[in-house]
């Protein structure tokens, strides 16, 4: 108990300063074994692993994980048969073990806590509170557990999750596998594996497109993080006063939760705290679940400035001289004339444009001013100089003279579809003094409301655009408006009918239907409904491998029914088949289906692994011994032994490894019959067939 106490008061500290939280695995409701590595340039992997479910954490820990090593190529050459390595099992650290270092790591504690404390009741944790009040005593272990796993690489190694190989080489490359201990019995854990070798290794990116908005004593950062979320889990912020000589912001790592509630798929804000009107240089730098720093990011630079408390607002507008000039009041109020020293009359032709200021060093006690070049459009907005270079600018005001003249319906318009659906349109120009470009619309049906290409008025008078060649329809269709600069729109142009190049694939045919029945898979599809169909082509492959083969060709003469109904009669039992059946055209265009049909094949009749057990009775020391022999040791993950006295219902007696071939059973009665039985768990995580045996005793 006092091991547990010690522990969970370093705990609630660790929390109570700290806000992080990561989840180091997705959490998913089938239970298995993730696995990360990374090779690094001093000849060695490191290795990372961890449950998705927190039972599977639960249970993991108990039993612990066994690692192994496949050698896959040697040179680039495949090996025929890989290379097989036992590197080891793997559990948490015994609890004295934990001891020597909870002191002077936060990160120790934490997974301490998880794996051995009384309870996990953690308080004092701020804005965490409420995701860990929501969560159950188990899910908080394995949330937090895998995290500090994440955040320490050491801490990992001592919770059985992480594994430096240091017996490496660059010219070969290996599968890692790591597998549940857990009986099977239990809870069924899926194994999970990485491929990767030395030559894999690749010098860690800098993290990217770092943005930062300063305002008044404070500066937001934001980075995007989504781009390399495989890579780092956690940032370290460095902040500079000279652009040279970078310190830490963050004591700990900085991860997506500390965001402030920001909701963002693909960046990650930090806000930290700074002085007005001095200059600060920003970095930062990625964290990996291994523990390495990436380089830093492009540096960032800006200062804050105090806002002017006071906003001035365009309050009316008078157009005068032939719709030439315009005269514009605006508001602001007196005792903000001491914080300026001058106003400043701003336009833009759109209302998020660009604006541009036509008139400067206007007075600050003045609240009318007059312009004399007029647009068509035009927007306003009137700026207020702070004297400490914080200026406010008013919302921006329309002033438009009439005109309802829209122009005349452009003519001309013309085009043609290359081979490869690239459009060109050109027409003749309109002739009005005030155009300001033209829109263009598209549909892919005549009679549909058509879909505007241009997001501005376009300015020229040939325009560019795409079609598939591949879609159903064979021709496309286009009309354009002109634009005046009050954007008044002219009629539309007759519409032009464009054919395109005949690159259409056939429809695909659909799987309607499948069956496995003993040693064959029945197949039915619905055929293609396209009118140049020439064949179906059916494709099979067997799951998670690449190339796919054709296993069948079904020519035009079997195509008039609708449905197809097929056998493929040369299948092998417990094997995952994908199925593919593609619609060839008499232009040998196939069908563009890509999502495969999976089929489990079961196995047709289960391995022998053990080929012979006998006993010997001990009357006088009162034990019986099994003894026995297996098929192939490497094939067997575990002996599965159940033990029934005569009469009794049958139960587990304990679980083996292959590599034990006896076992003394000193749990018995006299005069009593026993029966034995040893069936054998394969590295797929299959039964084999039993073996019995009745011993009187």
């Amino acid at each position: 108990m006092l091991f547990y106490n010690k522990m969970k008061s370093v705990l609630i500290v660790v929390f109570t300063l700290s806000t992080l939280l990561s989840f180091s695995q997705k959490n998913s409701n089938e239970n298995e074994i993730k696995v990360l590595a990374r090779p690094q340039s001093g000849n060695k992997i490191l290795l990372r692993w961890g449950p998705t479910t927190p039972m599977a954490f639960r249970k993991l820990s108990k039993y612990g994980y066994k690692l192994k090593r496949y050698t896959i190529s040697i040179s680039g050459q495949t090996l025929t048969k890989p290379i097989e390595k036992d590197l080891g099992v793997f559990k948490p650290a015994e609890p004295n073990e934990w001891l020597k270092v909870i002191e002077k790591n936060n990160n120790a504690a934490i997974m301490a806590q998880s794996l051995f404390g009384d309870n996990f009741d953690v308080q004092g944790v701020g804005t965490l509170q409420g995701i860990i009040n929501m969560s159950q005593e188990q899910e908080q272990r394995f949330t937090w557990g895998l995290y500090v796993a994440d955040q320490d690489f050491n801490v990992a190694k001592l919770a059985g999750l992480g594994f430096e190989d240091l017996n490496v080489k660059p010219t070969e490359k290996y599968v890692y596998k790591v597998f549940s201990l857990v009986p099977t019995n239990e809870m069924n854990i899926k194994s999970g594996g990485v491929f990767i070798g030395l030559q894999d290794y690749t010098k860690l990116p800098k993290p990217l497109d770092l943005a930062a908005i300063f305002t008044d004593n404070k500066v937001m950062l934001n980075w995007n993080y989504a781009i390399y979320k495989q890579e780092y889990n956690s940032y370290f912020i460095e902040r500079s006063e000279d652009g040279k000589i970078f310190n830490r912001v963050n004591k700990l790592p900085y991860t997506t939760l500390n965001s402030g509630g920001r909701v963002d798929t693909k960046r990650i804000y930090y806000v930290d705290s700074i002085a007005n009107n001095k200059t600060y240089y920003y970095r930062v730098k990625g964290r990996t679940p291994f523990g390495e720093l990436s380089p830093p990011s492009e540096i960032i630079s800006g200062k804050g400035i105090k806002v002017l408390a006071y906003v001035p607002k365009i309050s009316t507008k008078e157009i005068i001289n032939d719709n030439k000039s315009v005269i514009l009041e605006w508001e602001f109020l007196k005792e903000g004339n001491d914080f300026i020293q001058s106003f400043e009359l701003n336009k833009s032709n759109k209302a998020d444009g660009n604006y541009k200021t036509v008139i400067r060093n206007i007075p600050i006690n003045k609240r009318k001013i007059r312009y004399d070049k007029l647009d068509p459009t035009n927007y306003f907005t009137i700026t207020a100089i702070g004297k400490e270079g914080n200026s406010r600018t008013s919302y921006p005001v329309l002033v438009q003279p009439v005109d309802s003249i829209p122009p005349v319906k452009p003519i001309g318009l013309e085009g043609k579809v290359d081979s490869l659906g690239v459009v060109t349109l050109k027409w003749k120009p309109n002739l009005e003094p005030d155009m300001l470009g033209y829109r263009v619309f598209r549909g892919n049906n005549k009679d549909e409301e058509y879909s505007q290409l241009t997001v501005n008025p376009h300015l020229g008078t040939k325009f560019y655009d795409s079609v598939s060649v591949k879609s159903l329809n064979n021709k496309v269709y286009y009309k354009i408006v002109a634009v005046d600069k009050r954007y008044n729109m002219s009629k539309y142009s007759d519409v032009l009918t464009l054919k395109k190049p005949d690159f259409i694939p056939p429809a695909p045919p659909l799987i309607t239907f499948y069956e496995v029945v003993k040693d064959k898979v029945h197949l039915t599809w619905a055929n293609s409904q396209s009118d140049d169909v020439a064949k179906h082509e059916v494709y099979r492959k067997v799951r998670d491998s690449i190339k796919w083969n054709l296993i069948a060709t079904l020519p035009k003469d079997s195509l008039k029914v609708e449905y197809t109904d097929w056998k493929d009669t040369n299948v092998e039992g417990a094997v995952n088949y994908q199925y593919l059946i593609k619609a060839v055209d008499e232009s040998k265009l196939k069908s563009l289906n890509t999502k495969p049909l999976t089929i489990e094949v079961p196995r047709f009749e289960l391995l022998n692994g053990v080929k012979s057990i006998g006993s010997y009775v001990d009357k006088k020391n009162a034990f019986i011994e099994l003894f026995w022999k297996v098929v192939n040791e490497k094939s067997i993950v575990e002996l599965m032994i159940y033990k029934a006295a005569k009469g009794k219902k049958m139960s587990l007696l304990r679980n083996v490894l292959p590599a034990i071939n006896r076992i003394v059973d000193e749990d018995v009665k006299p005069n009593n019959i026993y029966t034995y039985i040893i069936r054998p768990v394969f590295i797929d995580g299959s039964l084999g067939q039993i073996k019995r045996i009745e011993v009187k005793y």
